[in-house]
């Protein structure tokens, strides 16, 4: 009885897991990075169909399955209808809404939007504005975030500002994570695995296995962050 009891968990907790990695992948990046309040939920059915398989001895896994296949593709089709026509987008999925233009709170767009002062002052403080006053714009985004645009006064000096002349701006790349080389990283930044082992030993040490991280920033010598302090 404790074997096929604790076995049969182990099938539907596998099965379960790879469900919903399949689905993720089918349903893009974008569900967790813009969660809306309709993904939110979706994603708690999902979770409650897979915990029903998981505890209730008369919900079979089969049965769970077909319901995250259902459900998954009813999200997909939103997601599909929403890509290729404009018009549902705003219905579907809602739309951004102006709660501060021109510095001024708009107090019909929080009520529509079920959103108090406090519940603003907070979006508000997480973007770095600690004062409604500094905000010039404020744009409540279909994830529940908030994008500002601050006064003038309040805003970072710009470059172009200061007139500080224009240079180009490298992205950084690990080369060396955790002690392994990565080759993809290696491959954009035009370099070889010859290159970096001659600049590991210059740097004294012997493998790339003595390396936390290392990055590369185009222009600049190659950082290696060791294990230990010091090389050995």
């Amino acid at each position: 009885m404790f074997d096929s009891t604790y076995g049969s968990l182990t099938v539907e907790l596998i099965v379960g897991f790879f469900a919903l990695l399949l689905l993720t992948k089918i349903l893009g990046k974008n569900q967790l990075s813009q969660l809306s309040p309709f993904d939110f939920v979706s994603a708690l059915v999902v979770g409650e169909l897979v915990g029903n398989a998981i505890y209730d001895d008369e919900v079979s896994i089969f049965r769970v399955l077909v319901a995250i296949a259902i459900w998954g593709t009813l999200i997909y089709i939103i997601e599909i209808l929403t890509q290729k026509i404009r018009r549902s987008r705003s219905l579907l999925e809602g739309s951004p809404s102006i709660v501060i233009y021109k510095g001024k709170v708009d107090f019909k767009a929080l009520k529509k939007n079920k959103l108090d002062i406090n519940q603003l002052q907070h979006l508000l403080r997480d973007k770095g504005a600690f004062s409604i006053n500094e905000v010039e714009h404020g744009v409540l985004e279909t994830d529940g975030t908030i994008t500002i645009l601050k006064k003038h006064a309040f805003d970072t000096p710009k470059n172009q500002e200061l007139n500080i002349k224009p240079s180009p701006v490298p992205l950084p790349l690990l080369v060396i994570l955790d002690g392994e080389i990565s080759k993809k990283n290696l491959e954009t930044a035009n370099l070889t695995e010859e290159w970096l082992q001659k600049e590991i030993h210059r740097q004294g040490y012997k493998e790339c296995k003595e390396i936390l991280y290392g990055e590369w920033i185009e222009g600049d010598a190659l950082y290696l962050q060791p294990f230990e302090q010091s090389p050995s």
